[in-house]
């Protein structure tokens, strides 16, 4: 049997994968992010499914929970919050199934940032203004970050940044991020994309802290940084220029 890890997406049910949707159904066994995953998301599973919620769990818990399914021949759902390639502590899951020697395969979903930019209604990388995203978060609270991967490190591409499980540390992301972008770089948040208790948050980079706070926004949320956002004076893109060559 299998254990698939299926990017759930940033929350909302329709914009799972046609595949996601067909593993959840498919699947006796589901393990989920309770703090990030809709319930209405747990309604498609079967009838009679072992429904695990994995935010109180630790590693070794979640690892033997899908080690036990396999052993009683049960698929496994195992759902995380926007898509597996960032942040979803897939790594050592895998990892550990493997020396287990229990087989798991990988569903993509929505990101985050993709979902925020999309509440934004901007493109991240914007011809002549910003061609680069950087995607990471603080270290505050977590595993630390690798030596050279800093805000203000990364900062200085002056890219798109896009913060994740950051924005309970609003202040001292912003704080970073001032002397590099400066502070009238134009800002956002933006918390529970695409759930019904979306809330969406842009201005200047200085004003971000003000705005979190009063809105009160504690987690679920992605902070974006730089000059994209207000991108309006910038040449069209080559891809469908009449200039390009085409065959």
């Amino acid at each position: 049997m299998t254990v698939h890890f299926i990017g759930a997406g940033p929350g909302a049910v329709d914009l799972l994968t046609l595949r996601a949707r067909d593993l959840i159904a498919a699947s006796p066994v589901c393990l989920y992010a309770g703090t990030y995953v809709a319930p209405e998301m747990l309604e498609l599973c079967p009838d009679g499914t072992r429904k695990i919620d994995t935010a109180n769990l630790t590693l070794a818990e979640i690892v033997e929970e899908m080690v036990a399914a396999h052993r009683a021949g049960l698929d496994v759902a195992r759902l995380a919050s926007g898509d597996l390639s960032v942040f979803s502590a897939l790594a050592e899951q895998c990892r550990r199934l493997a020396a287990a020697g229990v087989p798991y395969d990988l569903c993509p979903g929505v990101p985050a940032y993709a979902a925020a930019a999309a509440a934004l209604g901007r493109e991240l990388t914007v011809p002549t203004v910003a061609q680069t995203v950087t995607l990471t978060r603080i270290s505050a609270l977590a595993t630390p970050m690798p030596d050279g991967e800093g805000l203000a490190e990364l900062g200085r591409s002056a890219g798109t940044l896009v913060l994740h499980l950051s924005v309970h540390r609003i202040d001292e992301v912003v704080a970073q991020l001032v002397g590099v972008y400066g502070p009238d770089c134009p800002a956002a948040v933006v918390a529970r994309a695409t759930q019904p208790g979306e809330i969406v948050l842009r201005g200047r980079l200085d004003a971000l802290p003000a705005a979190v706070h009063e809105a009160g926004i504690r987690m679920a949320a992605v902070v974006i940084v730089g000059p994209a956002l207000a991108a309006e004076q910038f040449p069209d893109s080559h891809l469908y220029s009449h200039a390009r060559c085409r065959p």
